[in-house]
């Protein structure tokens, strides 16, 4: 019989529930109504340009139902599967359900590119009726696409296209990837875990431990490469395809239209992380002296302060990142309740499950799902607080429906990143003595680091790849290592030294795969939610109703007006600098803890 402590301490029973989604019908049942329901909107075909904006919200509340029905169907196929890709049953679940959706999306396309089409006057006319509140930004900033989109034939075409193209190969990259197993050395000798946990046992503060782990990754990452490498090539090509044919300018401008930011302001972001690529270096060489090094290698980085390592039991992780989340909002720690008591987690490592964590916003008519990969570690408690924030933010957004309840990426990220943020001050209030403060202090800056400094790293990554592709053609495996190692190391420059065995490391990277140009998203909203949690320290109690006004407002506003109603502004040329600041700031503070607890004796 499992002793219930290790059952509570690997989170072994926090399993989610996906039947709501199906409202106790087959999927197939709702994917049927989406389809008669689509069916029925063919009428409207062709006219869409000469509708008033009763008869156009008519419309859209038909396809807002239509897309809860795909939303519930394809999440319930997409949820079951990344618990279990080795299940073959889920696969062609999977793969059935989003077939159906495709061919039931592309009944809807000429809604869209009608709408696109109508002259700016007449679409002014209808924006300003009230009937179409619940849809009004959505209709505003789906005409940006105009000049990008195609025909209805080829639009249906690319369609087609990407369920057995781009989407094919990310499903087989996930398969390959959960595959994947890493010698790891234990009391007893050495065992094979998941990717997912021996990569979390770089956290180990064992330094030999941590170098054999990162020998191991390495090793476990060769076997595969060539393949993974070739469906990084296809995936490249295939975007550089479609983007020329839709006549993009760059291979990240189709990301940026859909995260409302022009090329411009996404480059002066990049340009104002690397520039500072300095704050970066000056941590990993004050935390080689604290770990006693000269300097750190690429095995180090997240090496605790710690001399053990910590152990954190799913029940008081709960308990810390509720308690936190009470202590901001206890509106929000309410709302963070249901996802434990209705089960709407899914957190132990489990085979064949897929690595890292998200929350999946499914339907707005129905809840959020938040999937973990639980190894009871110091960090696994933020990155709860973290997903959470995702969900929380989901939830207050809900009412705005299915066009308007999420923001563009670069605004997806605050809820999480605040959220991560409270808990993190939260366990500091907590704790004492200098020395056990330090070692927190080090945690979130080194959160920090890798969110800002190294997700900018791989962004100047993906932009060497995507453009070597279109300029040089296919890549060897060769070529996509010189590119990583290049971009790290100008990140860590000679404060990390990054060896050989780590240049095949950009191969598992997911979101590079899955969604090209994501991973800027994430510095952006790193800084936003550093300076929204200023703001909150600067006003208080006060903040708090702006800050849930902001949330749930979800995407039915433009990202300045958003982030305006918590005063932030996103033109202030000096914004990302500032939020880069507060980054510097923690470094001088860990810098003058170390100094107090003796650990530095020189500057």
């Amino acid at each position: 019989m499992t002793d219930t402590n290790e059952l509570d301490l690997h989170a072994t029973e926090v399993l989610w529930d996906l039947e709501p989604l199906l409202d106790g019908q087959p999927a197939d049942v709702l994917l049927d109504r989406a389809h008669a329901l689509a069916t029925g909107l063919a009428a409207h075909r062709g006219t869409i340009a000469s509708l008033d904006g009763g008869a156009l919200a008519a419309i859209l509340h038909t396809v807002a139902e239509i897309h809860d029905l795909l939303q519930r169907a394809g999440g319930h196929a997409n949820l079951s599967y990344v618990t279990d890709t080795a299940n073959p049953d889920n696969a062609r679940r999977l793969q059935s359900a989003d077939e159906r959706i495709n061919a039931i999306g592309k009944e809807l396309l000429f809604i869209e590119l009608e709408w696109a089409a109508v002259d700016d006057v007449h679409a002014e006319s209808v924006l300003a009726h009230a009937d179409l509140q619940f849809c009004n930004h959505w209709l505003r900033s789906s005409r940006r696409y105009r000049p990008y989109l195609l025909s209805e034939p080829e639009e249906r075409l690319i369609s087609d296209k990407d369920l057995t193209g781009s989407r094919a190969w990310g499903r087989l990259f996930d398969e390959l990837c959960s595959e994947i197993k890493v010698q790891t050395p234990t009391e007893e000798g050495s065992t094979k875990l998941p990717l997912e946990v021996a990569l979390s046992q770089l956290m180990h503060p064992d330094r030999d431990h941590r170098d054999r782990i990162a020998d191991g990754v390495a090793e476990a990452l060769a076997p595969g490469l060539r393949t993974r490498a070739f469906i990084y090539n296809t995936l490249l090509a295939d975007k550089a395809a479609e983007d020329d044919l839709r006549g993009y300018d760059t291979w990240l401008s189709s990301r940026n239209l859909a995260n409302e930011a022009s090329d411009a302001s996404v480059q002066a972001l990049l340009d104002a992380v690397s520039g500072r690529y300095d704050v970066a270096q000056r941590w990993y060489r004050i935390k080689a002296r604290l770990l006693g090094l000269d300097t750190l290698g690429e095995h180090d980085r997240y090496a605790p302060l710690a001399t053990e390592q910590a152990r954190v039991s799913w029940s008081s992780a709960k308990q810390i990142v509720l308690e936190a989340y009470a202590s901001f909002s206890p509106q929000l720690a309410e709302t963070a309740q249901r996802f434990f008591d209705e089960r709407w987690i899914h957190a132990p490592v489990q085979p064949g499950k897929v690595g890292g964590a998200f929350c999946a916003y499914t339907s707005a008519q129905h809840h959020p799902y938040v999937l973990l990969n639980w190894t009871g570690t110091p960090s696994d408690v933020l990155t709860l607080a973290h997903e959470l924030g995702h969900g929380l933010h989901a939830m207050l957004a809900r009412e705005q429906g299915v066009f308007q309840q999420s923001t563009p990426l670069t605004l997806a990220e605050t809820a999480s990143v605040f959220g991560e943020t409270v808990t993190f001050g939260t366990l500091m209030d907590a704790v004492d003595s200098d020395t056990d403060r330090l070692a927190l202090l080090a945690r979130s800056i080194e959160g920090n680091m890798a969110t800002v400094f190294r997700q900018s790293a791989m962004c100047r990554f993906e932009d060497r790849v995507h453009t070597l592709r279109r300029t040089e053609g296919e890549l060897s495996i060769e070529q996509f290592d010189t590119a990583w190692l290049q971009t790290q190391r100008a990140l860590y420059g000679d404060s990390v030294i990054i060896g050989d065995r780590y240049r095949s490391w950009w191969s598992y990277i997911p979101h590079f795969y899955r969604v090209p140009g994501y991973v800027y998203a994430y510095a952006y909203g790193q800084l936003l939610a550093l300076s929204v949690h200023q703001r909150y320290t600067q006003r208080g109690d006060s903040f708090v109703p702006d800050y849930l006004k902001m949330l749930a407002a979800g995407g039915s506003m433009s990202p300045g007006d958003l982030t305006a109603l918590v005063d932030c502004n996103l033109e202030d040329p000096g914004f990302w600098d500032a939020g880069i600041d507060q980054i510097e700031a923690q470094v001088d503070e860990a810098e003058k803890l170390s100094r107090s607890v003796g650990k530095l004796s020189g500057t």
